[in-house]
């Protein structure tokens, strides 16, 4: 297996494996099947989180094109956005952030450590998802720069190599602890991270379900569903198999998105204090509060055997609980 990611340009960014640990705490307090987690927060790059590994290819392919600048996009709290800006600052090479909404008097959160990582910042309004990227390239390409466009989320088949071999370190640590799993359940939103995943456990042979839980809201999830299959199907055809996958292979939760993208509710909240008190972990308000929020109520559900062995990815995101403060404490009783 690592001999068909070899062929593909990767540099270096972050801190690998990343640990694997149990949540003992948690999974006596909910009742239910063992949870352990894959601590992809701790990836080491400013701040950590699961653009790195995608950036690891990203990036591997900029330097292999010899670019001199990174462009990509997103919320204006956005991790992604960070973590290129710190590729690009570890490597020595500009990096263009278009973010959605308007400069805030004081920047907070992952704005903060972009301006800090020494990222140029365009805001695009209410545009979030980089819209206005072409035209910031032609421009820097005008004035003498080659710029390398890094899809929204890192979410290519290029990026999406980075969670192939996530699945293959995973494999070894179970392996290594004589461990299995039943499940698998992370935070899905623009598909590379799953994408990888359905490709890297069918690949390194983990036979668990893998279960994006969606964390955009939209009227309905076909598209994005649509979108996933054909990202996973090109992730296969870079990584070098044959295999191509169907629409069975795609499992998502959509039940959990709230009133929107960033918008933190109840089941946030609830998910981001319980893991903090239970295990002393810090989840984000965006994506992994959602996520676990939603891991919760499926428990609750009784969609688990009280055998199963679930695994929660975590992805990072802690930069983004500051500027919620105000959302995320609890009412004390």
């Amino acid at each position: 297996m690592h001999t068909l990611l070899d062929q593909h340009p990767r540099t270096t960014l972050g801190f690998f494996p990343t640990p694997l640990t149990s949540l003992p705490r948690l999974s006596e307090y909910l009742g239910g099947p063992r949870i352990l987690m894959k601590r992809d927060d701790q990836s080491g790059l400013a701040l950590g989180g699961n653009k790195t590994r995608k950036l690891e290819y990203l990036l591997g392919a900029a330097l292999d094109q010899e670019c001199d600048t990174l462009i990509t996009g997103g919320a204006a709290q956005s991790n992604h956005c960070r973590q290129t800006a710190a590729a690009a600052a570890a490597n020595g090479l500009d990096c263009h952030l278009v973010l959605g909404g308007e400069a805030p008097a004081t920047p907070q959160g992952n704005l903060l450590l972009d301006q800090l990582l020494g990222a140029h910042i365009h805001w695009s309004g209410a545009l979030r998802k980089g819209e206005q990227i072409p035209a910031i390239a032609e421009q820097l390409r005008a004035d003498g720069k080659k710029p390398y466009i890094v899809p929204y989320g890192g979410s290519s088949a290029t990026g999406a190599l980075g969670y192939v071999h996530a699945a293959a370190e995973l494999k070894t640590q179970l392996s290594n602890r004589e461990q299995q799993i039943s499940h698998m359940l992370f935070a899905s939103s623009s598909g590379g991270t799953q994408a990888g995943l359905i490709v890297g456990a069918h690949q390194a042979e983990l036979n668990c379900q893998v279960i994006g839980i969606r964390i955009d809201k939209e009227e309905t999830s076909h598209a994005y569903a649509e979108q996933l299959l054909t990202l996973t199907n090109e992730t296969a055809a870079l990584f070098g198999i044959e295999h191509r996958y169907s629409p069975d292979d795609i499992t998502l939760e959509a039940r959990f998105t709230g009133d929107g993208y960033g918008v933190v509710g109840e089941r946030e909240r609830h998910a981001i204090n319980l893991l903090a008190r239970t295990e002393g972990i810090l989840l984000d308000p965006v994506y992994t509060g959602r996520a676990m929020g939603g891991l919760l109520q499926l428990i609750e559900e009784g969609c688990f055997e009280p055998d199963d062995t679930l695994l929660f990815w975590h992805t990072g995101g802690a930069p983004a609980l500051f500027p919620n403060a105000e959302s995320l404490i609890e009412p004390q009783h």
